[in-house]
């Protein structure tokens, strides 16, 4: 039997279990997990991500970290299970919502003993004894543990997330992008050895919010591709406010029509063009122009459920923190910021003959559903003074660019009044002569301490149109993400990061129906296993 047809049998026995009725219900994102575990063990969280052969490529492809950590690892190796706890220390600092420093690196793991099983999992001791329980004979991740040359157990190594997807090691190549971690036995030797390669100073005591490492270079220009992310974060955090608070109205439903359509079209993530499509497609069924009648009362008591179901930038989204627009204290930045590259990015993606419906468009979206008064209240105003329609989109982004200036103006003065602004991340007029010093002609002090620059106005849509079109979408060019879909994770996720994969006995039937694949599959690969170099395992 070939290893494709070995492939084609282990895909079709997925499926039917897939389709399975009874099958194990599987958590939608790139962590997720089927997990039975004893009540002592509940508390218990990990904060590194279980990688497998069938969700590798793609968690690595899609991470926002710029570095990527993994370890090769037996679940049944003692060693690797004394060395968990010190890899979970790390692990906190760089992972999850939670994560101290988050987007810096991506902390994953591999069984290389992990075996795909099926039956009603029983844990005793941290090993699985159910006699039910149907395993395949071989592990599962070998062929992926084999293209890095995993020769012992725990295994480390650092790179570029993009050089693991569809990528491998060798002892002996000179010129590879991933590292071999040679000295990361305990938390304190693994963090030392990251340092030493970001030139950071990182301790395992870090708090969240302590965000000394923050980038405030504000003369880099590359530091908006991060903000790619921040639009994703922020769209989702935009619809989440509006389903929370029930915000859809007969007055404000057209203008959310609206909104989604300029999203669909010109907003800088796919995955969020994708999204807002699938909503706007359905959205005469989940928000139908008589449902504020008496009779449909309680279907807008759910609203949230009804729209909550449509992911408006895929199951990535929300990650629970922000790269770009994270602030160095808890309740500055984030979703403002985010909301503002939101705007600005559409700004500069729009056609001429679509600038005065999108000047419309953002501003009844802002008056009906930003839920920060004050701010709405004067963003509306600024809106209202415009007399003229726009009929170019240099119009339009320049507006959108002075009106946040003028924001900025306005915050300056009262953060300073009384001491909320963020000290990494003060208010400036923007952009400022170390981003873009063919923007200013000249600039003078007023009296309150504000400048007052001479724009060059061609310069600055140069600028805008540069900064929130081309570089803000560089991140995703190379990772080729304006291109491609997200890869469907529903066969990805099937395999789990416990020792195995389980069914519930209840899907009986798919069993029976792949019983004669398993036995021909299993034989296949028992006879792989014989010519393997064992593996060993640190002393």
């Amino acid at each position: 039997m070939s290893m494709s047809k070995a492939s084609v049998i282990l895909i079709v026995i997925v499926l039917l279990l897939i389709s399975s009725k009874e099958a194990a219900s599987i958590q939608s994102g790139s962590r997720s997990i089927l997990r039975a575990v004893s009540s002592e063990n509940k508390a218990q969280v990990d904060y590194a991500v279980d990688l497998n052969s069938t969700n590798f490529d793609a968690v690595l492809r899609d991470t926002p970290a710029a570095h990527a950590i993994v370890e090769f690892f037996a679940h049944w190796c003692p060693a690797c299970r004394n060395y968990k706890p010190h890899y979970e220390k790390v692990a906190r600092l760089f992972n999850g919502p939670d994560a101290v420093h988050p987007g810096i690196a991506l902390m994953t793991r591999v069984d290389c003993a992990l075996k795909l099983c099926f039956g009603q999992l029983i844990y005793m001791g941290g090993l699985v004894t159910s006699p039910s329980l149907t395993c395949l004979a071989a592990q599962i991740n070998n062929k992926l543990c084999d293209k890095f040359s995993v020769s012992h157990y725990p295994m480390l190594f650092w790179g570029p997330p993009s050089k693991f997807a569809s990528g491998g090691w060798e002892p002996k190549e000179e010129k590879s992008e991933i590292h071999f971690i040679d000295d990361g036995r305990t938390a304190e030797r693994l963090l030392n050895w990251i340092n030493k390669q970001l030139g950071s100073s990182y301790g395992l005591d870090d708090e969240k919010f302590e965000n000394e490492h923050l980038p405030s270079n504000i003369s880099d220009l590359g530091q908006i591709a991060r903000a790619v992310y921040d639009v994703e974060e922020a769209t989702f955090f935009a619809f989440e406010i509006i389903l929370e608070h029930k915000m859809i109205k007969p007055h404000t439903r057209a203008s959310l029509i609206k909104f989604l359509q300029l999203l669909v079209a010109h907003h800088p993530s796919k995955r969020c063009r994708k999204g807002s499509a699938e909503v706007l497609v359905n959205f005469d069924d989940l928000c139908p122009p008589d449902m504020w009648s008496p009779d449909k009362q309680e279907a807008v008591s759910d609203e949230k459920g009804m729209l909550g179901n449509f992911q408006i930038c895929g199951k990535e989204v929300p990650r629970g923190y922000w790269m770009f627009c994270r602030g160095s204290k808890n309740d500055t930045r984030g979703f403002s910021c985010g909301l503002w590259v939101v705007l600005h990015s559409l700004s500069v993606r729009i056609e001429d003959g679509e600038s005065q419906f999108a000047f419309t468009t953002v501003c009844d979206f802002i008056n009906n559903f930003f839920i920060c008064e004050e701010c709405r209240q004067h963003f509306y105003q600024m809106c209202s003074s415009v007399t003229a329609p726009f009929n170019t989109s240099r119009d339009f982004a320049l507006w959108l660019w002075s009106t946040h200036n003028k924001v900025n103006e306005r915050l300056m003065m009262e953060e300073a009044s009384v001491g909320t602004g963020d000290p990494k991340f003060p208010k400036i007029i923007w952009p400022p002569k170390q981003l873009c010093s063919s923007c200013h002609r000249s600039s003078n002090h007023r009296e309150n301490g504000v400048g007052q620059v001479d724009w060059n106005l061609n310069e600055v849509y140069k600028f805008l149109t540069g900064y929130y079109g081309e570089t803000l979408a560089s991140l995703y060019k190379e990772k080729d993400r304006l291109g491609d879909e997200v890869t469907d994770g529903a066969i990805a996720d099937l395999v789990a990061s416990t020792n195995a994969v389980v069914v519930p006995v209840g899907a009986a039937l798919a069993i029976a129906l792949a019983s004669c694949a398993f036995g021909a599959l299993a034989c296949y690969w028992r006879s792989q296993q014989k010519n393997r170099k064992p593996r060993r395992s640190w002393n």
